[in-house]
């Protein structure tokens, strides 16, 4: 049976460019997204360089409006000395990132001044997204209750973080949340079976926690704003090797297993559009997609394999997965865009949602 969604938004997404294009580019960040129903990404500033002021935020616009083949935006990096240039360059970017854990290099905010200077210099209207765990994000929901306006955390992975987030909306604070398929699905009991044998493919921040942890957000799904991919794609050989970057690819795997989890009976089709596309939509301030929309067969049965997917990376954590319900068709603002596996937007027909 084939059922319509409309086209997912996936606010958190590490494209890789410029700077690791061995390891994703627009083109294939974008054709990854349409074969797993995304019609929107929101594009993470941490690339070499870092985008975190108008000359890199001109870099990468400019690959993404060549190459990219759904819809975008890309955010700008909060750093120690740029509170000022970012706050003028807002309307233009996805919105704020602000790193509180292990990050450096132009984009580290190791002092708390610098989160304040970002609290009252970035517009109220745009969204202010925080990488904090544990601890730090306390600090950060403090930070947006001390000035009253909104912060988004990304990847909660623990139980003590979202029963943090639970009690602060219940006190009215202005907090958000998502959570990554890989933290829903998997927990550090599953690294041998992601490893084979290589450790570093375990790898991933936040780390994979505990089965209680994931049954802690499971028992929270009403506190989770969005489910967002984290897509972080590395090449095996550097999963493989001395010093294994963390991070999973995620981006075509997402909707099949939220849809087996439908058939499971543990979330319903309600829930993944209010996760993927309603709030989404409100909290990142972007635009209805006109005539756009994801088909799917619901009663596919398919098995995940990296050879199959189209992410730059060449693998993936679910390897032989089993999973359920499959996209066989990707409309995008009128236009077929993906097809019975095969992309038809042609790089270039994304459009950047900030212009």
């Amino acid at each position: 049976m084939t059922i319509r969604l409309p086209g997912l938004i996936d606010p958190h997404v590490h494209v890789r460019e410029p700077g690791q294009t061995h390891k994703e580019d627009w083109d294939t960040a974008t054709q990854a997204a349409l074969a797993g129903g995304v019609t929107t990404i929101l594009a993470m500033p941490n690339t070499k360089p870092p985008i975190f002021d108008a000359a890199t935020l001109e870099l990468a616009l400019g690959a993404a409006k060549a190459k990219a083949r759904c819809d975008y935006a890309q955010y700008l990096g909060a750093g120690p000395i740029n509170a000022a240039e970012a706050a003028r360059l807002a309307p233009r970017a996805a919105g704020l990132k602000m790193y509180l854990d292990s990050t450096f290099g132009e984009l580290r905010l190791d002092d708390m001044t610098f989160w304040m200077q970002h609290f009252q210099a970035w517009p109220r209207n745009l969204p202010i997204v925080a990488h904090s765990e544990s601890r730090s994000m306390a600090a950060i929901i403090l930070m947006a209750a001390l000035y009253d306006r909104p912060v988004h955390i990304a990847h909660v992975s623990l139980r003590e973080e979202i029963l943090l987030i639970k009690a602060a909306k219940e006190r009215g604070l202005p907090v958000t949340c998502e959570v990554t398929p890989h933290h829903l699905f998997l927990t550090k009991e599953d690294i041998p079976h992601i490893s084979q044998g290589h450790p570093g493919r375990g790898e991933v921040r936040p780390r994979l926690a505990s089965k209680a942890d994931v049954d802690a957000l499971w028992q929270n799904l009403d506190v989770i704003d969005c489910f967002a991919t984290d897509h972080a794609p590395h090449t095996l050989a550097e999963k493989d090797g001395e010093n294994p970057p963390p991070g999973f690819p995620g981006l075509e795997t997402m909707l099949s297993l939220l849809l087996t989890a439908v058939n499971d009976g543990r979330l319903t089709l309600d829930e993944i559009i209010q996760k993927c596309v309603l709030n989404p939509r409100r909290i990142f301030c972007l635009p209805e997609q006109p005539e756009t929309w994801v088909e799917v067969d619901e009663n596919a049965r398919w098995e995940i394999r990296a050879a199959d997917l189209r992410s730059r990376c060449g693998w993936t954590p679910f390897e032989g997965w089993r999973v359920r319900g499959r996209v066989t068709r990707v409309v995008l603002r009128g236009r077929e865009a993906f097809k019975d596996g095969e992309i038809l937007a042609e790089p270039g027909y994304g459009r950047n949602l900030r212009e």
